[in-house]
């Protein structure tokens, strides 16, 4: 039974191609330690380089789910051996030859990008993101949020969004909800499948998210970053001009010192920071409207202080804010008058007022 499933894995496999070689995934090697246990559990490694289509990932997953006698599909995803890769030590210079970062290029369809960052994951970053570009389109602005986090994408659940985007004329058309324009990798993968990827492929995913996706004529255009300083921020920073970064944090005093990194790492590539935005700061009763603060609190103040930013806004923890958010309900379009509402709605208002853009005007949601 074994040997009869690993041949029709096989097969499967050889109807997945890559376009970059015009050949299968088998035959172009991209396959290997293929593995087909007697209880239907196949697990393999796939080897995909930054110019092939990540998409080629679920193709080659989903192909093998449909074979009869598969329960259980494990993918294992890495780059070509290509030899290690190392950056100058901080301070140095690169070395003799080595090619020069290209300047930030300019896309003026996009409008005002804005990035929104944390120095740790957990703190609402995403939450925050998803709010400000649902408000911001619902003032009757032209805004699109790609989805950078890619180890981690929230914005298809948070909009309640899970299907893949369709391909017109060779460009991928950005999904929408909320009069907001999506795009992000958990519309391209498996949910459950881990992104095992270096830089390299994160570089790539970047620029093709915002090369390849017909995103129209926007006024904003708001970037999910994941949390830290690694290669998507960087990657970013390298790709587009940003107008600016807007860092996440909570109040307590260890989460504020690792959103500093994240606003010196903006400072390091020359992106501004427009603010900082301190999420669950306190609890907000539904019944009495009392608010109670549960962790240590002054932590986001702190920061803006230290950085010389404003404050943009204390978004408290209320009740139905996770559940909503779970359900994709964004909390601006479902609750604007609830206390997190009307910090989020007052941070969108901050952002337009500091970052400014030239509206191609919509009609207001109500």
């Amino acid at each position: 039974m074994t040997r009869k499933t690993q041949a029709l894995v096989a097969g499967a496999l050889t109807n997945v191609r890559n376009p970059r070689v015009d050949n299968d995934v088998i035959s172009a090697g991209m396959v290997q330690d293929l593995v087909v246990g007697d209880d239907g559990h196949v697990s393999f490694t796939f080897v995909i380089s930054q110019d092939d289509p990540p998409t080629l990932v679920r193709e080659a997953r989903r192909a093998v789910q449909e074979v009869e006698g598969v329960a259980k599909v494990s993918v294992t995803v890495r780059e070509p051996d290509v030899g290690a890769l190392r950056a100058p030590a901080p301070g140095t210079a690169p070395a003799a030859g080595a090619p020069e970062a290209p300047p930030p290029v300019e896309f003026p369809h996009l409008g005002v990008v804005v990035a929104v960052s944390s120095g740790k994951g957990g703190v609402g970053k995403s939450t925050v993101a998803a709010n400000l570009a649902a408000e911001l389109a619902r003032q009757g602005k032209a805004v699109g949020i790609m989805d950078a986090d890619i180890y981690g994408p929230n914005v298809p659940r948070l909009f309640g969004v899970n299907a893949k985007p369709a391909v017109k004329d060779g460009r991928i058309l950005p999904l929408e909800r909320y009069g907001v324009k999506l795009i992000s990798l958990g519309f391209l993968v498996e949910r459950d499948m881990p992104a095992i990827w270096r830089g390299p492929i994160v570089t790539k995913i970047i620029h093709q998210f915002l090369s390849d996706v017909d995103w129209g004529r926007l006024d904003y255009f708001i970037v999910d970053l994941p949390p830290g300083t690694g290669d998507a921020q960087l990657s970013l920073a390298q790709a587009i001009h940003m107008r600016g970064g807007i860092i996440v944090t909570t109040p307590q005093e260890m989460a504020a010192g690792d959103a500093l990194r994240g606003a010196k790492m903006f400072e390091r590539v020359g992106v501004p920071v427009l603010g900082i935005v301190e999420n669950m700061s306190g609890f907000a009763c539904p019944h009495c409207g009392e608010h109670t603060e549960i962790f240590s609190g002054g932590g986001g103040q702190r920061l803006a202080d230290e950085l010389e930013v404003p404050l943009l806004g204390k978004v408290p923890l209320q009740a139905d804010l996770t559940r909503a958010a779970d359900e994709g309900h964004l909390v601006v379009i479902e609750s604007p008058e609830s206390p997190a509402g009307k910090a989020l709605v007052d941070i969108a208002a901050q952002v337009v007022k500091l970052a400014g853009a030239k509206v191609v005007s919509l009609p207001v949601i109500t």
